[in-house]
């Protein structure tokens, strides 16, 4: 998730009443647009020339700042005039040098420095239009901003470009660019997004006739944009070779609208958009190299549930993972990195570090991860000792499901929902957790994939029974989960998460062979 616009608009609401300092004034006051300073690096030119974090500057070799992209661009040169307001409001300018390969020195607060271009969309299926009331401000800021789209991935849809904009970035290369598709269809482009519709299509293809290259995205929605449509919009976008590859994502709807109720949750929806895609792939590999066309890791969990990992393509298919923020090979990356932890014996270490210190680790979870990584952990030497939490995403609800969309509110309530479960089946049993605890609390039936639970609690299948009586609770939060600042998406930090669980929560990485070590770190006792 960007934060750059969301921090600009969280330092404004949070300064409201706040003493301004006179630099800030003064940039405020500035006709064009002003960077400020974060940082100065020691003995580098902006330290030598007397900047410190807080000044403001306006301009190189009298061009404005307008991102880090002009930044970029303007100061190539190792001579350079820089204009500036400094720490008590005064504007001036100053002749900068360095050496050949020398850095000037500064870091700046975000990457843009005017104000984020915004979406002048009605996109049917728009998520920012489907957030609670409640939400924070910034994470309904409706960005459409081409430099975002370069310089952290976001899509635009091009749809509010100038012919200033094209030409800014025709003449800087601002490329790959990341551009909303959906449908190539004019008819149906306008009605998924509105009046605009054509104007982007129209100006993606004078970029690209530039050379300006292209990642596309698909929201697909059920008898929208799908079948047929996405045929002939796959035919469209494969004549132009600038457009180097599509993500073909599903349609993600919240509780809070009430026009969109479905997307791709059946096995056999899912498989058929699978198969849609199939032929497109192998002409893309026997022409070009590359599958080209991919679609969402959700689409192989819905249509192959418990046995995705053998049915999602190879990594050789991703490549260097560049749509994997789109949710596209994270879980065959998650998958190989697994293996990878039970070949080398870092599983079973991890489970010994584990079972030493009378620890089961609880791994919070979203649904998305658990049709597969309950038999996966019951198939290794974790079996029984790294559980994971599921948790079910009831602040969007709707069919949003994955971990890095889980907020406090909803973690807080399972871990004390395992705690009460746990203490009252100990008291119950003498000790013996039983069938509670089982691989993962999906056996409540939160997730759609969840498994039957049987009477003897899945013994039989191979499935991990629960953990051994008296082991505590290690509760670890995977940090996708939170933002840059350590706030959850409902505003929560972690401590504030510990107080209302009223347990130690730690934070881990998100990959096997990242938070397993973390793990047998966590588990190891304390140093005299």
């Amino acid at each position: 998730m960007a934060t750059y616009p969301g921090k600009e608009i969280e330092r404004d609401a949070a300064c409201v009443g706040c003493a301004v300092a006179p630099a800030d004034a003064a940039a405020a006051a500035w006709e064009g647009p002003a960077a400020r300073i974060a940082a100065v690096d020691a003995e580098s030119p902006a330290d030598d020339a007397g900047f410190e974090a807080g000044c403001y500057l306006t301009s190189v070799d009298g061009e404005p700042l307008r991102d880090i992209i002009d930044w970029r661009w303007l100061s190539a040169d190792d001579v350079i005039t820089v204009g500036y307001i400094d720490l008590d409001g005064e504007a001036g300018e100053v002749e900068l040098e360095r050496d050949p390969g020398e850095d000037w020195g500064f870091a700046f607060d975000g990457v843009l420095f005017d104000r984020v271009k915004l979406c002048r969309n009605a996109c049917i299926f728009c998520f920012m239009r489907q957030l609670p009331d409640d939400a924070r401000a910034s994470l309904s800021l409706r960005d459409d901003d081409f430099r975002l789209s370069f310089l952290s991935g976001t899509f635009v849809t091009l749809t509010n470009l100038k012919p200033e904009d094209e030409a800014r970035i025709i003449e800087q290369r601002i490329s790959p660019l990341r551009v909303s598709l959906h449908a190539s269809d004019p008819d149906l482009r306008r009605r998924m997004i509105g009046r605009h519709a054509q104007h982007g299509l129209d100006a993606l293809d004078r970029l690209l006739a530039a050379g300006i290259e292209a990642h596309a995205q698909i929201v697909l929605m059920p008898g929208i944009n799908d079948g047929d449509a996405l045929r002939e919009t796959l035919e469209w976008a494969w004549k132009r070779p600038g457009i180097n590859g599509i993500g073909i994502v599903p349609l993600g709807f919240t509780k809070h609208q009430t026009e969109l109720h479905e997307s791709f949750t059946t096995p056999e929806a899912a498989r058929g958009v699978i198969e849609v895609i199939r032929p497109f792939q192998e002409r893309a590999r026997a022409e070009r190299g590359t599958p080209w066309v991919f679609a969402a890791d959700e689409f192989y969990v819905n249509a192959f549930g418990v046995d995705t990992p053998e049915h999602i393509p190879p990594a050789s298919d991703y490549g260097d993972y560049e749509m994997f923020e789109d949710g596209i090979g994270i879980v065959r990356s998650y998958v190989d990195e697994f293996n990878e932890a039970v070949e080398s014996g870092l599983a079973e270490r991890t489970a010994e570090a584990l079972k030493a210190a009378g620890f089961t680790a609880r791994y919070v979870i979203g649904e998305a991860m658990q049709p597969f990584l309950d038999a996966m952990i019951a198939a290794s030497p974790l079996a029984g000792r790294l559980v994971p939490l599921t948790v079910k995403n009831d602040y969007f609800g709707g069919n949003v499901n994955v971990t890095g969309l889980l907020c406090a509110c909803d973690i807080v309530r399972a871990i004390k929902k395992e705690l009460a479960s746990k203490t009252t089946t100990k008291a119950e049993s003498g000790g013996d957790t039983g069938c509670p605890d089982r691989a993962s609390s999906a056996a409540t039936g939160n997730a759609q994939w969840a498994f039957p639970q049987s009477e003897d609690c899945l013994s039989e299948s191979g499935y991990p029974v629960s953990p051994p009586p008296g082991d505590s609770q290690l509760f670890l939060l995977p940090k996708v989960i939170l933002n840059d600042d350590g706030v959850t998406l409902d505003d929560a930090t972690v401590q504030d998460m510990e107080t209302e669980a009223g347990v130690p929560l730690h934070v881990v990485s998100c990959n096997p062979l990242d938070f397993l070590p973390e793990i047998i770190a966590l588990a190891a006792p304390p140093a005299l």
